[in-house]
C-alpha cells in the first residue's frame, strides 16, 4: 500500500465515493498467490498512474447465487479476505454485493455503470480466466474491447504455480479435501486454515490427559479429509500462537460417526479457558488417518506419539 493511501473498505457498489482508481477485480477466494499477483499489478498500475488501488470482490461469492445449494466452499471467511486483500497490495476493498440484479447485468452494463461510471476505473486488473456480465458471457478480450475505447487500460494475468500448473482456488479445495495440505500451501503462499469459535464439546480429552479446543467451524469453508494433523492454534484478541494436533474427524474409536468434529490440542498452553473466543487452525501436514483402537490404553499412546511428531514438525517449521 502506498504511504499516502488510508485502507478504506466500502460495504457495497454504491458507498463507493467518486475517484479515479487501478481497479483489481475477481472474487479472490483464499487470495492465494494468483490472486495476489493480479493485485499486485494493479497496485503497480496504481502507483504509476497516482491512482489509488481498489479490491473489487463478489460477497457473497457467485456461486451461492447462480447455483443456490450446491455452492463450493470457501478457502477464507469474509473478514479474512479483506485482510488478505489489503495485505496483497489494495489500498481500498469493495464489497460488490452478487445480487441477482447484479448477475443479470450484461457486459456492457457491469462494464459502464459499475466499472467506469461508479468505480472511476482508468485500470482494471484481472486474471486470465476472469469471465463477467450476464451468464459469463464475457472475458478479457471482451473487455479490452469494451474498456479501451473508453481510456480504461485492461492487463490479464496468468495465474501459474511454479510448476507450470494453473493455480486455481478450485484445485485448492481439492488438496485441501485429500489432506495434501503441503500442497496447497505452496498454491496459497500460506497454511490453509478454518474459522470459528471455542465451543463446548464432551472433555474426553481432558479425562485422558489432552484436553482440545473444539472448532464451531464457521459454516461454508473447506473442510480437510478427516485425520490428525500437525498444525498451529492461533487465539483472539492478541493472536497467541501455539502448536496444536488437530484432529478433523467423528471419533470413530468412541462410536460419534455422525457429527464431524474439528479439535485442536494446544501444546504449551497454560490451560486458560478460551470457550467463546475466536480460534484459526493452520494445517501444516497430515499426520495420520483417523483410526480405531484395541483399548483406551492404546488410543492415549497413540495421541502422545502424534503430539511428539506435531512437535517436531512445528519446531522444524520454525526453524525455516
Amino acid at each position: 500500500m502506498s504511504e499516502r493511501m488510508i485502507r478504506t473498505l466500502h460495504q457495497g457498489i454504491d458507498e463507493v465515493p467518486p475517484g479515479r482508481r487501478s481497479v483489481a477485480l475477481g472474487t479472490f477466494d483464499g487470495v492465494h498467490l494468483g490472486h495476489r499477483a493480479v493485485i499486485a499489478a494493479a497496485h503497480a498500475t496504481g502507483l504509476r498512474l497516482g491512482v489509488s488501488t481498489m479490491a473489487a470482490t463478489f460477497h457473497p461469492r457467485p456461486a451461492t447465487v447462480i447455483r443456490p445449494g450446491t455452492p463450493p466452499a470457501s478457502l477464507s471467511g469474509i473478514t479474512e479476505r479483506i485482510r488478505m486483500l489489503y495485505q496483497a497490495g489494495a489500498d481500498e476493498v469493495v464489497m460488490m454485493r452478487f445480487t441477482p440484479e447484479l448477475a443479470r447485468l450484461t457486459a456492457v452494463e457491469f462494464v459502464q455503470q459499475v466499472l467506469v461510471d461508479r468505480f472511476g476505473a482508468v485500470a482494471i486488473t484481472v486474471g486470465e480466466d476472469f469471465r463477467f456480465g450476464h451468464d459469463r458471457l464475457g472475458g478479457v478480450e471482451a473487455m479490452r474491447l469494451l474498456c479501451e475505447p473508453l481510456g480504461v487500460q485492461i492487463e490479464a494475468v496468468r495465474l501459474l504455480g511454479d510448476d507450470g500448473d494453473k493455480i486455481s482456488s478450485s484445485r485448492i479445495r481439492g488438496l485441501i479435501s485429500e489432506g495434501e495440505m503441503e500442497q496447497a500451501a505452496r498454491l496459497l503462499g500460506r497454511l490453509p486454515s478454518l474459522d470459528g469459535v471455542v465451543g463446548h464439546g464432551d472433555k474426553r480429552g481432558r479425562e485422558i490427559g489432552f484436553p482440545t479446543a473444539n472448532l464451531s467451524v464457521v459454516p461454508g469453508q473447506q473442510l480437510p479429509a478427516e485425520g490428525v494433523y500437525a498444525g498451529w492454534a492461533i487465539i483472539a484478541p492478541g493472536e497467541q500462537r501455539y502448536p496444536a494436533a488437530i484432529s478433523v474427524g467423528r471419533n470413530p474409536h468412541f462410536g460419534d460417526v455422525d457429527d464431524l468434529r474439528v479439535e485442536a490440542h494446544l501444546l504449551d498452553y497454560d490451560g486458560t479457558e478460551i470457550y467463546d473466543r475466536p480460534l484459526r487452525l493452520e494445517f501444516l501436514s497430515l499426520v495420520r488417518g483417523q483410526g480405531v483402537y484395541d483399548d483406551l490404553a492404546s488410543l492415549v499412546a497413540q495421541i502422545g506419539a502424534d503430539v511428539a511428531e506435531v512437535r517436531r514438525r512445528t519446531a522444524a517449521q520454525d526453524r525455516q
